[in-house]
C-alpha cells in the first residue's frame, strides 16, 4: 500500500489525462462493437481499474482496444444474427463468451503462459494489427456517410425471400423440438406460419441485410449503395473530427487532440440544431448487474465460441503483454507477465457482468499515462474511476454525440494501428523462398497471408494459420541450415575440427567422422536418415561429434535408432563423441543406450574415442 500511494500526484495526473484520452474511445469502440457506447464505457471503467489493481505492470492503463473490438464485433454480430436479431435475446450469449474469455485469461496466467507469448513472430502480429487498422478502416466508412444497410428499404426488400426461409425453417426447428411430425401434421406447421406477420418479415430481412453488409466484404458490397445514398451533413461531422484529430496536433499534444474533436464537433451539431445522427442512448446511473448471464445460461448457445473466447483470451494477453513491453522500455522496469494476465482476466470477467466489451492494455494510454507522470497502479484505477464519474454526471449529454463524429475517430484509430514499420520493411527483407518462378520473402509472405485472411476472412483462424505457416517455415530453415552443416563427410572431404587435426591418414578409410552440428529434430530428420546409405563398405566405424547437438525431439530420437539399426545390420561400430545431457537422457529412455550404444563406446573427447580406434580397428585398405 505505501508503494502505491508512493507517487499521488503524479498518478493522479497521468490517470485523469488516460482517462479524458479513453473516453472518446470507449465510447467509439462500443458503437464499433454494436453494443453500443455504454458497453465500451462500462469495459474502459472496469477493466481499467481491476486491471491496474490485481495486473502485473505498474503503468498499464486498460480498456477496450481496436484489435479486441474488431474480435468482438464477429463475435457480437454472429450471436446477434443467430437470435433474430436481436441485441436483448443475444446480449445472455455474448457476455458470457466475454465472462469466458477473462476466466480463460486468469488461467492463462495461472499456468505461467505469459512468459510465452514473447515467442509470437513479428510477421504474425504485424500482419493482425495491419488488418485490424484495414477492418477499421473500411467497416467506417458506412458510418460516415451516414449509411445504415438496415434501414434502406430498397436493400431490404431484397431478403424478403431469404427471411421467410429463415422463418419456416425455425418454425419446422421448433416442431422437431416438440416431437411433432411435420408430414403428418402439415396442418400446424401451415397454422404456425399463418401468425408470421408482415413485421417479423420485415425484422428478419433488416437483420439479414445488416448481416450481408457487415465486415469488410460486407461494408466493400453496400458500398455502391452507400454512395449512391451519401447523407452530406454526416460526411462533413466525420471529416471535421479527422480534421480537427490531425489538425489539433500539430499545435500541441498537451490536449488529447480526440477529446477536442468529440467536444467541437459535438458542440457544433448540438448547438447548430442540427439534423445528425445521435449515437445510442447511454443509460445514466450504476452500471446493471447482468443476472441473465446465469439466468438464463444455455451452453448449447456457447459451445459454438468456446474456441473463439480461448482466440480472444489469447489476443487480449498478446495486445496487454505488446503494451507492457513498450511500458518497460519507457519505464525502465520490468513487468511481472503472468500476474499481468490474471489482472487482465479479473477486469474483462467483471467488465462482462455488467454488459462491458473486453479490452485490453492500450499502448496510447498507457504512454500518455507515464508521460504525465503516472509510475504505479494507482493510476489506472483513477482512470477508471474518472470514467465512472464522468458515466454518473454526463451519461445524458454523452448520448447527443454524433455517430459520425465516433466514426471519424474511430478511423483515425484505424490508420493509427496500422505497422507501417513492417510495411515499409517489405522491399528491404531477403527473398529466401520460391514459390515456381517466382522469389519471395518468407517473412513477407506470412504477413500478407495474416493480414489478407484478417482482412476478408476471420480474424482468430488468420492468426493461427500464420503461427503454423511461420513455425514451419522456421523448422525448414532450421533443418536446412543442421542438414547443410552436418553433411556426412570422411575426414579428408570435411574440414576438420581443431582436434581432428592429427587424425591418422591409414584409417580414413575405415573410420569416418560425422559432425552434426544443430538439434536433431522433425525438420531435419530427412537429410539425418541418409547418413547409413553415404557410408562406403570399406568403413568400420563411424564416430559421430554431438558436442554441438544441444536437443533431440522424439522424431530425431527415431531417426538416430533406425540409422544405428542399420550400422549394426552392416556390422559398422558407431562411437559417439561429446554427448550432451538431453539428448544422452532421451536415448537412455528407449535403451539406445546401452543396447546400440554400450557406454563404453561413448566419449568425452575425440583423443579419448581415437585411443579407442587405436586399440580396436585394424588398417584393412
Amino acid at each position: 500500500m505505501k508503494n502505491l500511494f508512493s507517487n499521488i500526484r503524479g498518478d493522479a495526473f497521468g490517470g485523469i489525462t488516460a482517462g479524458i484520452v479513453a473516453l472518446p474511445l470507449a465510447l467509439a469502440f462500443g458503437v464499433s462493437s454494436g453494443l453500443g457506447p455504454s458497453a465500451g464505457l462500462y469495459g474502459a471503467i472496469f477493466i481499467s481499474f481491476f486491471a491496474a489493481l490485481f495486473g502485473g505492470t505498474n503503468t498499464q492503463i486498460s480498456g477496450p482496444t481496436a484489435p479486441m473490438t474488431a474480435v468482438s464485433m464477429v463475435i457480437i454480430a454472429g450471436i446477434i444474427a443467430a437470435n433474430d436479431g436481436s441485441v436483448e435475446k443475444a446480449l445472455p450469449a455474448i457476455l458470457t463468451v466475454f465472462l469466458l474469455a477473462g476466466l480463460m485469461q486468469i488461467g492463462l496466467g495461472l499456468i505461467g503462459l505469459g512468459k510465452y507469448i514473447r515467442y509470437i513472430p513479428y510477421p504474425v502480429v504485424s500482419g493482425f494489427m495491419t488488418a485490424i487498422g484495414v477492418i477499421i478502416l473500411i467497416t467506417q466508412i458506412l458510418p460516415s456517410l451516414g449509411y445504415y444497410p438496415k434501414e434502406d428499404a430498397e436493400y431490404v426488400n431484397k431478403f424478403k425471400p431469404q427471411a421467410e426461409e429463415v422463418i419456416l425453417e425455425n418454425i419446422l426447428k421448433e416442431e422437431a423440438a416438440e416431437d411433432i411430425l411435420v408430414l403428418e401434421d402439415f396442418k400446424e406447421t401451415i397454422s404456425r406460419a399463418e401468425k408470421v406477420t408482415e413485421a417479423d418479415i420485415l425484422k428478419e430481412s433488416q437483420t439479414l441485410a445488416a448481416k450481408n453488409a457487415s465486415g469488410v466484404l460486407g461494408s466493400l458490397k453496400v458500398l455502391p449503395r452507400a454512395l449512391k445514398n451519401i447523407n452530406w451533413l454526416e460526411v462533413i461531422l466525420a471529416l471535421g473530427t479527422i480534421f480537427i484529430i490531425y489538425g489539433f496536433k500539430r499545435i500541441t499534444t498537451k490536449v488529447p487532440s480526440t477529446l477536442v474533436a468529440l467536444v467541437v464537433m459535438s458542440a457544433i451539431a448540438i448547438l447548430a440544431n442540427l439534423d445528425y445522427r445521435p449515437i445510442p442512448q447511454i443509460p445514466q446511473g450504476l452500471p446493471e448487474f447482468k443476472a441473465e448471464i446465469f439466468t438464463n445460461f444455455n451452453l448449447n448457445s456457447i459451445t459454438p465460441y468456446i474456441f473463439t473466447a480461448l482466440a480472444l483470451s489469447l489476443l487480449g494477453a498478446i495486445d496487454s503483454l505488446l503494451t507492457s513491453i513498450v511500458a518497460d522500455n519507457m519505464t525502465k522496469t520490468k513487468h511481472k507477465p503472468n500476474k499481468e494476465l490474471i489482472g487482465q482476466g479479473i477486469g474483462n470477467s467483471i467488465a462482462s457482468l455488467f454488459g462491458g466489451i473486453p479490452g485490453a492494455g492500450a499502448t496510447i494510454r498507457t504512454v500518455v499515462n507515464i508521460n504525465s507522470g503516472g509510475k504505479t497502479r494507482l493510476s489506472g484505477m483513477i482512470a477508471g474511476v474518472l470514467l465512472f464519474v464522468i458515466l454518473l454526471a454526463i451519461a445524458p449529454l454523452a448520448s447527443k454525440i454524433p455517430a459520425a463524429v465516433l466514426a471519424g475517430i474511430l478511423i483515425t484509430v484505424g490508420i493509427g494501428v496500422m505497422d507501417y514499420k513492417g510495411l515499409k520493411a517489405i522491399p528491404s527483407l531477403p527473398k529466401d523462398i520460391k514459390l515456381g518462378p517466382l522469389k519471395l520473402s518468407s517473412e513477407v509472405l506470412i504477413m500478407l497471408i495474416v493480414l489478407v485472411l484478417s482482412s476478408f476472412w476471420d480474424l482468430v483462424y488468420a492468426v493461427g494459420i500464420g503461427l503454423v505457416i511461420a513455425s514451419l517455415m522456421f523448422m525448414k530453415k532450421i533443418g536446412d541450415l543442421t542438414a547443410e552443416r552436418s553433411d556426412v563427410k570422411s575426414i579428408e572431404d570435411e574440414k576438420a575440427w581443431k582436434d581432428e587435426t592429427d587424425f591418422p591418414k591409414n584409417f580414413k578409410e575405415e573410420v569416418f567422422i560425422k559432425h552434426i552440428k544443430g538439434p536433431l529434430f522433425f525438420g531435419s530428420t530427412s537429410d539425418f536418415q541418409a547418413l547409413a546409405l553415404q557410408i562406403p563398405d570399406t568403413a568400420s566405424t563411424v564416430i559421430m561429434r554431438l558436442d554441438r547437438m544441444q536437443y533431440m525431439d522424439q522424431s530425431g530420437l527415431y531417426a538416430m535408432e533406425d540409422m544405428l539399426q542399420d550400422l549394426k545390420t552392416k556390422n559398422v561400430t558407431a562411437l559417439f563423441v561429446g554427448l550432451l545431457n538431453q539428448p544422452r537422457y532421451m536415448m537412455e529412455r528407449i535403451k539406445i543406450i546401452p543396447q546400440f550404444i554400450p557406454n563404453e563406446h561413448i566419449f568425452e573427447t575425440f583423443d579419448e574415442s581415437m585411443e579407442w580406434v587405436k586399440q580396436n580397428v585394424k588398417d584393412e585398405h
